[in-house]
């Protein structure tokens, strides 16, 4: 059994981006963890607060997955303490010991992706002294990682792909228990659009659906402590 750790901006993101992979791990044995990054508080009312972390609870039930709120503030994590926020997602590593850990893409269009990629990177760092983590990857997420400047900045372009025909639908129906983030038809965050990227992931190899990652680094051997 491995640990596997996904690392959230906001709550949603970790279904967003991985929710068809975290499914078939959990039913491969494997425990997953989500870690949500940022609390809606003060940029959002309490009362909507309350409601998506709810929404998050029953999503990551929905998946079979562990949660855990980091509590930081949303859109002010440059207001910070480097060194601060590093030590966070160093602990969070700590805390769960995982073999694989899938972060959000450092080209994402929104400010707390690329800055929670960061930290986490600098968390992650493989001096010898913790559990190396054998897989480090990032995950697209509808909206964000694909609204970045051609040219200008990094581009997904991945490397691994999960199959996930047979977790499509579990996906889909953990996204719509995050009903206050959904829209309908057309725009990035719809349901349309998230079956039609895993079905376009999924056409690439070969897959009726699948979801797409870069892989930063993977180690082959044991784990070590």
């Amino acid at each position: 059994m491995a640990n596997v750790l996904v690392i959230a901006p906001h709550p949603d993101d970790e279904i967003l981006g991985c929710g068809g992979t975290m499914r078939r791990m959990v039913l491969e044995g494997h425990r997953v963890t989500a870690a949500i990054v940022t609390r809606g508080t003060p940029l959002f009312p309490a009362s909507q607060v309350r409601r998506v972390r709810a929404e998050a609870a029953r999503a990551a039930r929905a998946i079979g997955a562990g949660l855990v709120f980091m509590n930081l503030p949303v859109t002010t994590l440059h207001l910070m303490p480097e060194a601060k926020l590093n030590r966070r997602f160093a602990e969070l590593v700590r805390r769960t010991a995982p073999d694989t850990v899938l972060l959000p893409f450092p080209g994402d269009r929104h400010e707390d992706h690329r800055q929670v990629f960061d930290a986490a990177m600098v968390g992650l760092r493989p001096d010898g002294r913790r559990r190396r983590v054998r897989r480090v990857a990032c995950y697209e997420t509808v909206s964000e990682t694909h609204w970045s400047a051609p040219g200008v900045e990094p581009g997904f372009e991945p490397n691994w792909y999960v199959d996930i025909t047979t977790t499509l639908e579990a996906k889909l129906s953990a996204m719509r228990l995050y009903a206050s983030q959904l829209e309908e038809s057309i725009p990035a965050r719809s349901l349309e659009a998230i079956r039609a990227l895993a079905v376009f992931r999924g056409s690439v190899v070969g897959a009726g659906a699948a979801e797409a990652f870069c892989i930063l680094r993977e180690v082959d051997g044991p784990t070590g402590e």
